[in-house]
């Protein structure tokens, strides 16, 4: 196993003659045995790659510009940069952070639906003309502020509206308004951005309806006088290469109707857990047991011990690298690391908690597992999506290392599509 030193803030560990990612978390979790038994994480960088040429295989339109909120690792912020993603930032952090990646200020958006001051003067003094917009406070913050922006207008939509208590974008009624005030104020409209769910039950009906808005407003738009030639169609796509497929059938045709390519319209789109989610697996130590006898009737079919339900405690939950839990999200039930199961093996309905003894600190509500010991340890994957700062910020450990791997045949295929990790490659040294 070699590792490539990149810059002080995390190391690639090159993995040769067979070596897998269940071998890096096998050494880590030896590692912490031997001391503080910390949670970590193993970040695979190949994961990034991978989904990149999946994501211009089955969506070659659709050009790929990356949330930085999704996933803010600089390791991920340097490969994605690198594979000529444009980025979307929602805060002059983010956008200092991709500038410090190389990363043009023209495929920069600042998105974000309420601005800070400080955030518009950032991006205009950094020459981001992108900006989004939704409504007519924002408009003229951007006016006064960054005269010279170039505009997405927020549309919302039936289905993003349904996924949340609050409105965010504006309506199709009240575009014209929104468009001869910016007219009016001598801002500049370029574009239209949506967001249809990953939720969402009927892609093609929700995208008819967002796409078929969007044309109304171009059209609008260009007969106000403004240059319309970007659609941003958002996010929404999980990370499965058949969801991928099936938003890409659902979009194809319709683009082709509303905005074909010889309308010289760029249509972007937000992959951000696509990218991200399957790069990253989190190992966590149980930290404490408790055993009760419970009945529950969903989980028992073939359990010899009906009554018996274990709820185990990590150390860590949803107030660090679980956090998504508290947005409504599902974490998925983990593996247990070199725990093999016997046919004859008896599995347990168990529940999952995080160390603060908080009712909310519930990781995982009801899954099947063996039964484990305090000591053990437990592997989540597809735990990408979220910025890196939460599992320092937000961890009960003071900080959770991040290891990097990347396999010989990712690296070399990385290296041909021109991810250039120089100072990795420059610091090169042996790792054992």
């Amino acid at each position: 196993m070699k590792g490539l030193v990149d810059k002080p803030s995390y190391i690639i560990e090159l993995l040769e003659g067979g070596v897998t990612l269940e071998d890096i978390i096998d050494g880590h979790i030896c590692e912490q045995t031997l001391v503080e038994k910390s949670a970590f994480v193993v970040g695979d960088l190949g994961a990034l790659m991978r989904q990149h040429v999946c994501w211009q295989s089955a969506a070659p339109r659709l050009q790929p510009y990356y949330p930085v909120k999704c996933n803010s690792s600089p390791a991920v912020i340097e490969v994605l940069a690198s594979l000529g993603l444009g980025f979307i930032c929602a805060n002059k952090t983010e956008v200092s952070l991709v500038l410090d990646h190389g990363v043009p200020p023209e495929n920069i958006i600042l998105s974000g639906v309420c601005k800070q001051l400080a955030h518009i003067k950032h991006a205009a003094k950094n020459n981001i003309q992108h900006l989004v917009c939704e409504n007519e406070a924002e408009l003229s913050k951007i006016s006064r502020l960054h005269p010279g922006a170039k505009l997405l207008l927020q549309l919302n939509t039936e289905s993003h509206a349904a996924e949340t208590s609050m409105a965010f974008g504006f309506s199709l009624k009240s575009c014209r308004h929104l468009l001869e005030a910016a007219k009016e104020l001598g801002v500049q409209v370029v574009g239209v951005t949506f967001h249809i769910p990953s939720s969402c039950q009927d892609l093609q009906q929700a995208y008819t309806h967002a796409l078929s808005d969007a044309r109304c407003v171009f059209d609008m738009g260009v007969d106000l006088g403004f240059n319309m030639n970007i659609l941003d169609i958002g996010g929404g796509f999980t990370g499965s290469e058949g969801q991928l497929n099936q938003v890409e059938s659902a979009v194809r045709p319709l683009l082709d109707a509303y905005f074909p390519p010889m309308s010289g319209v760029q249509v972007l789109a937000q992959p951000g857990s696509f990218y991200v989610a399957s790069a990253f697996s989190l190992a966590v130590n149980v930290i404490g047991k408790k055993v009760m006898n419970r009945h529950w009737d969903s989980l028992t079919q073939g359990v010899n011990n009906e009554d018996t339900e274990f709820l185990y405690y990590m150390n860590e939950g949803v107030y660090g690298p679980f956090s998504r839990k508290l947005l409504g999200n599902c974490i998925a039930a983990p593996s247990v690391h070199k725990h093999v199961l016997c046919a004859e093996e008896e599995v347990f309905p168990s529940s999952l908690w995080g160390p603060s003894l908080d009712q909310l600190d519930q990781v995982v509500e009801r899954c099947l597992l063996p039964e484990l010991s305090v000591g053990d340890w437990l592997c989540f994957s597809n735990m990408g999506v979220c910025g890196l700062e939460e599992f320092s910020c937000l961890s009960s450990s003071p900080q959770l290392p991040v290891y990097y791997t990347v396999s010989t045949c990712d690296w070399y295929e990385m290296q041909e599509a021109g991810v250039a990790l120089d100072s990795a490659v420059k610091n090169f040294s042996m790792v054992r």
